[in-house]
Order: C-alpha cells, then structure tokens, then sequence
C-alpha cells in the first residue's frame, strides 16, 4: 500500500469517528433539553386545598449563612425548619427564595425544594431541617436573609 492511501485511509476513519461523536454530542443535547423542558413544565402549582393548607407548614429557626468552598468560592446556605402542623402529610413542598439588592430590587428568584419524596415527605405533626446552598449569588445582593414563599404542595 502507498503512503497516500494509507494516509486518506487514516483521514476517512478519523472523519468517520469525528461525525460518530458530534453525532453523539447532539443526541445528549438533544435529550437535556427535552428533559429540562418537561420537568420545567411539572412545577407544582397552589391548588385552592394547597393554600387553604399553607397556614399549616411553619418555617422556623430560619438563618443564613456563608462559607467559603473548597473552591475558594462563596456559598451561602439558607437553613431552618419546617413542620406540618396539619393533620395531612406532605410529600413535596416547595418554596421560592427572593433575593434583594440594598434599594430593595429584586436580583434573584429561585424555586427550590424544601420537602421531597427522596426525604420521605413530611407526615402531620413532623418537622425536618432543610438546607439550601446557593453558590452564585449576584454581587448586588444585600446580604440579608431572602423572602421565603411557599409556592407548591403536593399531598401524599
């Protein structure tokens, strides 16, 4: 065999196995972002019996605090306690933190969970600890503790 087709023989199964792994790469892109727009679309929303039920969900003992990561990065985490002083248990409860600037504007509104089923729910009568890191804050945050607001309750 000559060199030149050894060579194209080399440039055609690179090409081949370059394609294969774009190929690849868009497929996981594709998927992510079908996944991401589902799962958007399954927020919990305030039905008239989860409203009527919020009264029943106390946040207590809620603080914030910082550290500094492994990554010489600032993390702040919002810790507490939530319990159900109702008579239902709670599978998920999910809250939306709203972070402030010192004029008192909005720069950050993130929902989060506080209660999910990976932690077993939350049954009448429980209270559990939760913690919320949050590693990108905006620099114009006032560094004061967020609104905290229930936002989405689904029953067990």
């Amino acid at each position: 065999m000559s060199t030149d087709s050894h060579r194209n023989e080399r440039g055609v199964s690179s090409a081949v196995y370059t394609l294969a792994a774009l190929a690849i790469i868009a497929a996981g892109v594709y998927g992510y972002i079908q996944y991401s727009t589902k799962h958007q679309a399954q927020l919990l929303e305030l039905s008239p019996e989860a409203k009527q039920y919020v009264r029943n969900l106390k946040l207590t003992d809620v603080e914030i605090k910082a550290h500094e990561s492994y990554l010489k990065q600032m993390v702040v985490a919002i810790e507490g306690k939530i319990t159900n002083a109702g008579e239902r248990a709670v599978q998920v409860v999910e809250i939306i933190c709203v972070f402030y600037d010192p004029y008192n504007q909005v720069v950050l509104r993130q929902r989060v969970p506080i209660v999910s089923a990976r932690m077993g729910g939350l049954k009448a009568g429980e209270t559990k600890v939760f913690r919320l890191p949050f590693d990108e804050l905006p620099e114009s945050w006032n560094h004061q503790l967020p609104s905290l607001v229930i936002a989405g309750i689904q029953f067990q």
